[in-house]
């Protein structure tokens, strides 16, 4: 054990200590900063486009005009000669022609440059407005006729459940709060496994490159090492995971001041997403980057250099980016896909899916339990294999490729038993 902590220290003190550690805590809070800035100053100094309107329909872009908002505001020219003018001379950002027969309302728009699709979308939609007022006057219906037809229709979503005498009861429904924890995990979990995995994977690849290895090996056991790398690199991301839960408590106490939080945390029960939900989540987390990191590090003993490192976690990374994909959209598109309901029970996918599905509340307390039973029975089965396997592979050095060197660990392996 005396080894095993020696080893575990010097990878985390190494690490910790090292300036793209220092860089990687700071990304998430200068993109933060960066976003709330940009917000901030956004906010205070947005360009107001100007549009010109151009119809032969006298008084139709007079009516137009009238649909002005605080992005962008609208100038009547009188022909398109004049607006290519003035948009040349940059007095107007677009221009917009538009076209009225009996039956339709036509508008193209000229720009230089995109104003954005929500603009874009805007003017759409008042075309479409004054198109279907015009159809509805020829048809004899009256304003107060028109606007209850496109009234939308009532839509509201309960959550249910049952008591022990069957009788249906209303519970609170807090599953978009849980899908956007869900969804922040699932990010993280992926972010954490694509650097940790790498890490790793570096760290032992290094010291086979260089041999050191070899001398390593000559005063502990290859499992001792093994395992003492592992936990170092896991102690290195659980640093990670603090610092950033202890940023989040103290910005907590500025940042739920806020009007748009605390009407947010007004419609929520807290107790209902501190409980099983975020207990089961930080579970899947922790123990997908476990089994990640411990696959990564069999990865990592099997090449000959450093500089094959990425190619040798390849496997690792598509494994990651398939459950992360599979996850975020098929998972939150249509989470009783019976895909979703397959891959939520079979690790290294698991840990990405079954939060998903706790949170849209389409699997029970059971269903997680089975799942994180299976998936720790098999990262429990998974590192012992792969210790057993590190003792081979560490040692063997072999220009053919990564399956032959495997190969030539599985027959080393064997001949040690």
């Amino acid at each position: 054990m005396d080894k095993f902590w020696v080893i575990a220290s010097d990878v985390y003190k190494k690490n910790v200590k090292s300036v793209s550690f220092f860089i990687m805590l700071l990304v998430p809070f200068i993109i933060g900063g960066l976003a709330y800035a940009g917000g901030h100053f956004a906010s205070r100094s947005s360009h107001i486009d100007k549009i010109g309107l151009i119809s032969e329909q006298a008084g139709f872009a007079e009516l137009v005009a009238q649909a002005e908002n605080e992005d962008y505001q609208f100038v009547v020219l009188d022909s398109k000669e004049a607006a290519e003018k003035q948009m040349s001379e940059e007095k107007i950002d677009a221009f917009l022609v538009l076209q009225v027969t009996e039956e339709t309302v036509k508008g193209e728009l000229f720009s230089e440059s995109s104003l954005g699709q929500a603009t874009e979308l805007t003017l759409q939609q008042i075309l479409s407005s004054i198109q279907g007022s015009s159809r509805a006057e020829k048809l004899g219906l009256t304003p107060e006729q028109v606007v209850s037809l496109g009234q939308p229709a009532e839509f509201t979503k309960q959550k249910v459940n049952f008591d022990d005498n069957g009788n249906m009861v209303i519970g609170e429904d807090n599953s978009v709060v849980q899908y956007i924890i869900s969804f922040g995990g699932t990010i993280l979990l992926f972010v954490f496994i694509m650097t940790y995995a790498g890490i790793i994977a570096q760290e032992i690849a290094s010291e086979k490159g260089t041999r050191i290895m070899e001398v390593i090996l000559s005063s502990t056991r290859a499992q001792t090492h093994f395992y003492g790398k592992l936990f170092g690199i896991l102690l290195v991301a659980l640093t990670q995971m603090v610092v950033y839960a202890i940023a989040f408590a103290i910005s907590y106490n500025w940042v739920k001041e806020m009007e748009v939080v605390q009407s947010f945390l007004a419609n929520i029960s807290l107790q209902a997403i501190l409980g099983n939900f975020l207990v089961f989540t930080l579970i899947f987390v922790l123990l997908g980057i476990f089994i990640y990191a411990v696959l990564a590090a069999l990865c990592g003993s099997l090449v000959n250099k450093a500089e094959d490192t990425s190619k040798v976690i390849l496997p690792v990374t598509y494994l990651s980016l398939g459950g992360y994909m599979l996850g975020i959209m098929l998972g939150a598109m249509d989470p009783n896909n019976i895909v979703i309901r397959i891959t939520s029970y079979i690790p290294f996918l698991s840990s990405y899916i079954m939060p998903i599905r706790l949170a849209n509340e389409t699997v029970g307390v059971g269903g997680a339990l089975i799942s994180v039973a299976i998936l720790l029975v098999t990262t429990i089965a998974l590192t012992v294999g792969c210790a057993k396997m590190y003792k081979s592979n560490v040692l063997v050095y072999n220009d053919n490729g990564i399956f032959a060197t495997l190969k030539q660990s599985f027959r080393l392996m064997k001949s040690q038993n």
